[in-house]
Formats: structure tokens, sequence, C-alpha cells
């Protein structure tokens, strides 16, 4: 049986196809060639004359690579069933990933390493990250548990952050792309404002740069007390997540840039 809410459900699909489309910077005949559809068919789609399969909806966000949450949207919004699971950290399910997340945090010992999901909240981190943290804040907690708000709040590691505008810089255009790739993920919005909202923003950080592209090596360099701690930064990701959860999740390990940085880690990491 059919609810009043059925014929809205290919003018939400056609809606949604077009802001991905722009958001990725392809035509309608780019996509339908990347989907191997007729250009005619998807047109049909984004008007709301066809009824896409779950196939061909599959099709479609490989195309545009789109992440699993909102593939899910996607087959919701055609009045199908989500097709990847979101099972949280703690499930049953879960609890090999979580292994594997708890040795890796624990091997890049003794320099900071975190698990964060894709609006930067930090899930959890490594005793290294702890201790550097409450070094760089006197011994305070930070208020946060947002690697955005550390960067960007006066009263957290922006004040001992020596390359700011440089980190500062490159954060927020992951969040602008974010934003820009992610058309309906209103709480990547509301992150990208309160950022925007911190004192000392510039007005180009404001509006996304397109053409920029990400650093190859993101360098950070903290000073605190008269020492100087430089480190640069990997990110690791997990292959061909099936899970929604899974695919938000990245790990980002920190290493020292020269002998003295590794020496305080190391110095830092021994028991008083």
């Amino acid at each position: 049986m059919q609810t009043h809410d059925a014929p809205l459900a290919p003018a939400r699909i056609g809606i949604l196809l077009r802001e991905w489309r722009a958001a990725r910077r392809l035509s309608q005949l780019d996509l339908a060639l990347d989907a191997e559809l007729s250009a005619r068919h998807l047109s049909y789609i984004e008007t709301g004359k066809a009824q896409p399969s779950r196939e061909v909806l599959g099709r479609l966000a490989q195309a545009l690579d789109m992440p699993l949450r909102e593939r899910n949207a996607l087959l919701v919004a055609a009045g199908y069933a989500p097709h990847y699971p979101e099972s949280a950290l703690g499930a049953p399910d879960m609890a090999r990933i979580e292994q594997a997340i708890a040795l890796m945090l624990r091997q890049q010992e003794p320099y900071p390493a975190f698990l964060l999901n894709r609006y930067w909240d930090i899930v959890a981190a490594n005793g290294a990250a702890l201790r550097l943290n409450r070094f760089l804040l006197d011994g305070r907690d930070s208020p946060h548990r947002n690697m955005l708000r550390h960067v960007f709040d006066p009263q957290d590691l922006r004040a001992v952050l020596v390359n700011h505008e440089e980190v500062a810089s490159d954060l927020l255009g992951h969040l602008h792309a974010l934003v820009a790739s992610s058309p309906g993920d209103a709480k990547a919005r509301a992150l990208l404002d309160e950022v925007l909202a911190y004192p000392g923003v510039p007005p180009h950080w404001r509006r996304r740069q397109p053409g920029a592209a990400p650093a190859p090596l993101l360098s950070t360099v903290f000073r605190n007390n008269g020492q100087e701690l430089r480190f640069f930064s990997t990110i690791t990701t997990f292959g061909t997540p099936r899970d929604v959860t899974l695919d938000e999740l990245h790990i980002e390990s920190c290493f020292p840039l020269d002998e003295a940085t590794a020496a305080f880690c190391q110095a830092l990491a021994r028991p008083e």
C-alpha cells in the first residue's frame, strides 16, 4: 500500500542527484556515462519521470563516490530500505574492529594518535595524545573533544600552535570540501558556521577555494614553556568498509619531525 508521500520520492531523488552532481562538478552526461546509463534515463530520474531500481541507484552512488551514509539516504528517498548497517562502537559486531583500533593507537606510543570521525570529533586517543595535551595546556583539560575546535578556539591549543594559520587553513579546507560534497549534511554545515565564528578568522577563509590542493604533508609546530615540538601526521582509513560508522572513521598518527621532539615524547612517557 502506498502512502500519500510516495509521489514525492522521485522528486526528492532528483534533487539529491542534482545536488551531488553539482558537488562533484559533473554534467548529466558525465554522470550517465560513469554510471553506464543513457543520458535520457538519468534525465527522467532527475525529473521524476522514472523510478530507479536499487541497482541503478547503486551505480549512481558509486559514480558520485557517495559516502555510505549518503547512499543509504538516497535509497530511503527512493522508498527502499537502507543497504549499509550503522553499528555503534561497542556493539558486538564491532568488537574486532575496536581491538584493531586500540592496538594501532597503542603501537603509536610514545607519539600521539587519535581516532576521529567525519566531523573531526575525537572518538579515542592514546596516552601520548593525552600527555601532550596536558603539557600544552599547562595541566588543564581541553574544553573540547573536537580537532577543529582545538585548533580554532583561542582558549585551547590555538594559543600554543606556532603554525596556526597553516594548520587551521588546511583543516578548514577539508571542512569546506565536506560541506560541498555532502549537501544534506546539516551537522557539517553547523560545524563550519561555528568554526568561522571564532575570532581572527580571515575573510577569505569563509569561501571555499575549489582549486586549492591539500598539502601533501601537514606539519604541526607547538611551543610552550620554552619547549618547541614539531610533528607531521599520517591518516589511516579503513579499506572497503561495509558499515556507515567504519566508513566515517580514520586514525591520525603523529610522528616527530626532529630528535628533540622524539626525545621529549619519550621522556613524557616515562613514569615519574
